[in-house]
């Protein structure tokens, strides 16, 4: 059975300590990185939630003339042309607010990478303990 030589054990801590300190701080840089990454999507997705919204009021007021001229007009051809610009406009919309719901769900802004990562170096630390006791 091999003897460990004492004198190295601070060495060994130090060396052991610099190699953690390195790990947390390239763990910390990919966090931050991933989390601006995901700041960018967020961003976008709001301002798509803020695009939909604006169509969605012009939608609704061509709905509101669509159906005044439903109403005033003796033939039916131009509200319903309205009704259907009014339509397409809050299908726009809807396709709007589902594509800035997606960007904005919690998932999608999970440092998933930063986690994984994490886990990987977990796992090797434990191995390299058990390996070495």
């Amino acid at each position: 059975m091999a003897r460990h030589d004492l004198r190295q054990v601070p060495e060994l801590f130090s060396e052991a300590l610099r190699h953690f300190a390195a790990l947390l701080h390239s763990e910390a840089a990919l966090a931050k990185s991933e989390l601006k990454e995901n700041a960018a999507r967020a961003g976008t997705g709001i301002a798509c939630f803020a695009i939909a919204a604006l169509i969605a009021l012009t939608g609704l007021h061509v709905l509101a003339a669509a159906l005044v001229a439903l109403i005033a007009s003796s033939g039916l051809s131009a509200g319903w042309a309205a009704l259907i610009v009014g339509g397409g406009l809050m299908a726009v919309a809807l396709g709007l607010l589902l594509a800035g719901k997606s960007r904005l769900s919690s998932e999608a802004l999970l440092p998933n990478r930063t986690i994984l990562s994490v886990k990987q170096d977990a796992a090797s630390i434990m191995e390299a303990a058990n390996a070495r006791y």
